[in-house]
């Protein structure tokens, strides 16, 4: 029940962190929720608990690993959360070409499809 743009978001995120920063294998899906979290806070009005993203993980992390990768996160980008996505841009564009519906969900779609790329 999240927003399009938390998923967006988190991908961002996830994308910009591991450009910068090696991370081993085992805390790769730790760096995922943690980002899920980071854009949960910036987008949600109502932000997931840690306990939800522990239990998400299969109890694999504690809630100090949740919050070390925060930090880690958080450092590294700088504190920067404020990005343009693809989704940003996308809602934007079809609003000013005052698109049809069919459209939109065409668009949509294609901008779900490029985030695994």
């Amino acid at each position: 029940e999240l927003l399009e743009e938390t998923l967006f978001l988190t991908v961002n995120i996830i994308d910009r962190f591991l450009a910068r920063e090696n991370v081993v294998r085992k805390k790769l899906q730790l760096a995922g929720v943690t980002a899920m979290l980071l854009a949960c806070k910036y987008e949600e009005v109502s932000v997931p608990v840690v306990e939800d993203l522990i239990l998400i993980c299969d109890r694999a992390y504690t809630r100090a690993d949740i919050l070390e990768m925060e930090r880690r996160i958080v450092n590294t980008l700088n504190f920067n959360m404020s990005v343009p996505t693809p989704y940003c841009f996308m809602r934007r564009f079809l609003k000013a070409a005052q698109s049809e519906k069919k459209l939109e969900l065409l668009s949509f779609f294609m901008i779900e499809l490029s985030l695994v790329e």
